[in-house]
């Protein structure tokens, strides 16, 4: 029998606009079943106030709890701004825990020294930064950081605006690549951009998703 994953969602972005973890999902992971916990209220509470509440964070590990009894044998975190609340979530089940960035910060900690964080939700920036912090750590490197906020831009993918979105992600990419060697795109709603800041800033770009699901890749398989 093949192996299961529930993918844990705060947004229906990945299910009805941006499909690419689906589809990375088919190509990297074929023989793994998924279940989705869709749960779209929490990242609006979370931008409201500005930061992860206790509530908010009991509330995923309730959701990592069900996934353990579903048994999934690994949950893929697919929410970034939440993705803190994994922490947490760790330390009450027995099954491992994929964040969609990983993957991502551990790259950009490898090639990067001056790293542009760019994001369209701002309660995304410090958990994105923190875990590239982390992963440099771990490998005994010291790297820079610096926030790129396209504020509004989100709000415009949700309401189907995608290239007036895109051209904000863009300019923001722009601005920050004046001082970074790597740029990171800390959602993977931007991922597709990828190309196209590369074009137009010269800069190597990292993206979550494909590099998210390798990860979980490499988890799996050390899981046999």
């Amino acid at each position: 029998m093949g192996k299961k994953v529930v993918v844990l969602h705060t947004s229906f972005v990945f299910i009805e606009r941006e499909r690419m973890i689906l589809d990375l999902m088919a190509e990297l992971l074929p023989d793994v079943a998924l279940t989705h916990i869709v749960e779209d209220t929490m990242l609006a509470q979370v931008r409201e106030v500005g930061h992860i509440t206790p509530v908010v964070t009991r509330r995923m590990c309730y959701y990592a709890l069900a996934a353990e009894a579903m048994g999934a044998d690994a949950i893929f975190n697919a929410c970034s701004s939440l993705s803190p609340t994994m922490n947490a979530a760790r330390q009450i089940v027995n099954i491992p825990i994929v964040k969609i960035d990983e993957g991502m910060a551990e790259k950009a900690a490898t090639v990067g020294s001056r790293i542009g964080v760019l994001a369209t939700v701002p309660t995304t920036l410090d958990p994105v930064i923190g875990l590239i912090d982390e992963k440099a750590a771990a490998l005994n490197k010291s790297v820079e950081t610096k926030a790129g906020l396209a504020s509004g831009a989100f709000e415009l993918l949700m309401t189907g605006e995608k290239a007036r979105h895109d051209d904000m992600v863009v300019q923001k990419a722009k601005e920050v690549g004046k001082w970074a060697d790597t740029l990171v795109l800390a959602q993977a709603s931007m991922a597709r951009l990828a190309p196209r800041v590369t074009a137009e800033t010269g800069l190597p770009v990292l993206s979550s998703p494909r590099l998210g699901v390798e990860y979980l890749k490499r988890v799996l398989e050390q899981g046999k």
